[in-house]
């Protein structure tokens, strides 16, 4: 196994791909936490003025801080899955088997490789979100609580919700091989299918009791806050049981990959 880390880990670092990504994700983050910093506020003043309910300062600090796991989990999961979706596109997979026959020592390495590497996905986000977004609030006269113990263990599982997008990634992209599929199918899942379905599930008694147990609704959980969640369109769960859900996930995709994919002749 330890072999087997090793080149996994020279495989991620000695490529372009995840320093752009993890560039991207951190102006994005920026971006988003600024804009969302600036709307949350001024639709609370709105609110506090129309006699309506306005977030909390300390929900909105919370709302603005957790907006990597919220909508910016794609680029961890997207790195996932390219680990092993670069194997096959580049027909790496053969000379990698080859030097480990034992595949599940190969997925588990896979796994373990991009769960590291998507706690620094989760550090880079994490910080550009806060950075930015407690620079906003404060340039507008709101508290930023970055000393608050609540809001900083909310940050740290921050973190570790964005390290498990990483390892659902792996499992994604042992189930489905072919790496444009793979990136499609998670982009139009992960942007459109899972908040739509998110909103709809709002609206019924039964969908009600589902919509916690989607994907990003569980990573979501894991913080204890989201975007979702304080705008009242979908409950979370615990964050124990959220954290669970999500590798679950992981697990699964990973467990009928390793029993279809990687069962069958590789060549």
């Amino acid at each position: 196994m330890r072999a087997a880390l090793t080149t996994e880990y020279r495989k991620l670092v000695t490529t372009r791909l995840w320093w752009i990504l993890l560039l991207a994700m951190a102006l994005y983050m920026a971006f988003l936490a600024a804009v969302m910093a600036w709307t949350l506020t001024q639709g609370n003043e709105m609110s506090t003025a129309e006699g309506g309910v306005a977030l909390t300062a300390n929900e909105l600090s919370r709302v603005v801080y957790t907006l990597a796991p919220s909508l910016g989990y794609v680029f961890p999961l997207i790195v996932g899955a390219l680990a092993m979706t670069n194997e096959f596109r580049h027909q790496t997979i053969t000379p990698a088997l080859l030097a480990e026959p034992r595949r599940t020592v190969v997925l588990g390495a896979k796994l373990v490789s991009s769960g590291v590497f998507g706690l620094a996905f989760g550090l880079v986000g994490t910080l550009a979100t806060v950075g930015v977004g407690a620079g906003v609030l404060a340039a507008l006269g709101e508290q930023t609580y970055l000393t608050d113990p609540d809001v900083l263990r909310t940050l740290a599982l921050s973190v570790v919700a964005l390290a498990v997008w990483a390892v659902v990634g792996v499992g994604f992209g042992t189930l489905l091989t072919n790496q444009v599929a793979a990136i499609v199918v998670l982009l139009a899942f992960t942007q459109f299918v899972e908040p739509v379905l998110r909103v709809v599930f709002g609206f019924v008694s039964w969908g009600k009791g589902v919509a916690p147990y989607l994907p990003g609704a569980a990573g979501e959980a894991i913080v204890g806050s989201s975007f979702y969640s304080a705008g009242g369109i979908s409950d979370l769960l615990a964050p124990w049981q959220g954290f669970l859900v999500l590798v679950a996930y992981a697990l699964v995709f990973a467990a009928i990959g390793r029993a279809t994919t990687l069962r069958r002749d590789i060549t």
